[in-house]
């Protein structure tokens, strides 16, 4: 099992202060995670998705990271594809010159972009967006392996160009795709690709759709040069050696998390403002409850929450179902800086050591 941190930069109620400190918590928090122990970062790239998502930009963020860091893997979990948002030429450019400069440590992850606010502000109907995600999957491994690339598709016409520069790993950093619902994973896996997946399924179910995504990777006609066999998920995560302290933080971050999404996905809705989403400490009865549900028979599998006994026990029904990774989402709207840092290395001391 892999352990990685995602990061949406979410701010509660945000401000210019407040969005100036989470940039910098999200930058410590990934340099601490890469010195004690974990597997990668995952950035996500949103526009427009306040409260849920101020990560916008995040080949820069991970630059900063990757300046800081020694080992851990840096992963864009997604760059958006379609070519309003990037030129897939300049995706290319992007992930190769960070690869360089990380020496080899860049995941590519990649998506489509699922909100009405963002295909709105860059003018993109949704009917284009699974082609032009394609399209581009299969071009930007193309513009890594040869010296000369040209181009002639539906959506894009490139002349004979030299593309450069060319990434570190070979024959390309590994490539994933983003699955709004595991039951997606299989049509990624067909495609050669490692999968990004949400955490919302109870352990059947999940093992299931495992074995649909390792059966179409054993049938693949991948899109680059290289099969990427791995299915993570990302379950929102607290882990302190304070069992109701870390139930408590990490329920209010999950519902949080989880409201706010729904906000801007699936639906038609812009919102503008603050979001309805629940940001008071959930009631002692809930936490109760929610304690109680915790990794028992028949519970959704969705949260590594708890102290370390808890969130081993958690761990484990992921590695029984078949996952690879792990993309923990500490950090939230609602979540204290501190706590995170303090699950960081709770997490590092009395968990991936049982998986490793």
């Amino acid at each position: 099992m892999r352990f990685s941190l995602f990061f949406e930069m979410q701010i509660s109620n945000p401000t210019p202060e407040k969005e100036r400190q989470t940039f910098h918590d999200c930058v410590a928090q990934a340099v601490l995670a890469d010195e004690v122990g974990f597997d990668g970062i995952w950035a996500v790239e949103h526009h427009g998705l306040r409260e849920y998502a101020h990560s916008s930009a995040p080949e820069i963020f991970l630059s900063f990271v990757a300046a800081r860091t020694k080992r851990i893997r840096i992963g864009h979990g997604v760059t958006l594809l379609p070519g309003r948002y990037n030129h897939p030429i300049r995706v290319a450019e992007r992930i190769a010159t960070l690869d360089i400069l990380s020496e080899g440590r860049v995941q590519f992850g990649t998506g489509k972009s699922g909100t009405r606010v963002e295909q709105g502000a860059f003018g993109i109907d949704p009917a284009d967006l699974e082609a032009q995600w394609l399209e581009a999957l299969r071009m930007i491994p193309r513009m890594w392996r040869d010296e000369v690339f040209s181009w002639k598709g539906t959506h894009y016409d490139v002349p004979p160009t030299q593309i450069v520069p060319k990434p570190v790993q070979a024959p390309h950093p590994p490539m994933f795709a983003a699955c709004s619902r595991p039951e997606l994973s299989a049509a990624a896996g067909a495609l050669g690709l490692g999968v990004l997946n949400l955490a919302i399924y109870r352990d059947e179910e999940l093992a299931s759709h495992v074995e649909g995504y390792r059966a179409a990777i054993r049938r693949a006609e991948p899109v680059g040069d290289v099969v990427t066999e791995r299915f993570c998920c990302n379950p929102s995560s607290l882990v302190l050696r304070d069992d109701r302290k870390a139930a408590q933080y990490g329920l209010q971050g999950a519902q949080f998390f989880l409201r706010a999404m729904m906000a801007y996905y699936g639906t038609e809705n812009r919102p503008l403002g603050p979001l309805r989403a629940p940001r008071q400490m959930p009631s002692d009865a809930n936490v109760e409850a929610f304690m109680a549900a915790r990794n028992t028979s028949g519970s959704q599998l969705s949260t590594v929450i708890g102290d370390p006994a808890c969130a081993r026990e958690s761990v484990q029904r992921f590695v029984e179902a078949g996952v690879d990774e792990l993309i923990l989402v500490m950090q939230t709207g609602t979540q204290p800086h501190e706590l995170v840092m303090e699950s960081i290395r709770t997490t590092a001391e009395d968990v991936i050591g049982h998986f490793k």
